[in-house]
């Protein structure tokens, strides 16, 4: 017997998922990324079935600033095809985030709005 632990089956095996995520393009890995910062604020928006059991303000500010950042630090990276509908996502979620705040921020001082100028609904 040895002193090291045996490796267990369940370990991740990371030189499969290096292999794996090279075969990914950039675009792919953008896009999924953007959808999960999206998903990640719509339930902290309260937007989900679950309502305002997970609903955290300042939780969904962060993540919709992070997507705003990397819509914006991407847009010449992937077309248009993907991020007009990215776009139109943050978009509703800023929206979303000014209708759920007591005291809503002022024009371009909203969640990522540093990014995406003054939003309006």
């Amino acid at each position: 017997m040895s002193d090291t632990p045996a490796e267990s089956s369940e370990a991740p095996d990371f030189d499969s998922m290096t292999r794996d995520i090279a075969e990914v393009p950039a675009v792919e890995v953008i896009v999924t990324v953007a959808v999960n910062l999206m998903s990640a604020a719509a339930v902290k928006l309260g937007l989900t079935e679950e309502g305002d059991k997970y609903k955290d303000l300042d939780e969904a500010r962060k993540l919709i600033t992070a997507l705003a950042g990397l819509l914006d630090a991407s847009a010449t990276e992937i077309s248009s095809f993907h991020a007009a509908p990215l776009r139109d996502g943050l978009k509703s979620l800023q929206l979303a985030f000014r209708e759920a705040s007591l005291v809503p921020d002022e024009p371009g001082q909203g969640p990522g709005e540093k990014y995406t100028g003054p939003v309006y609904g």
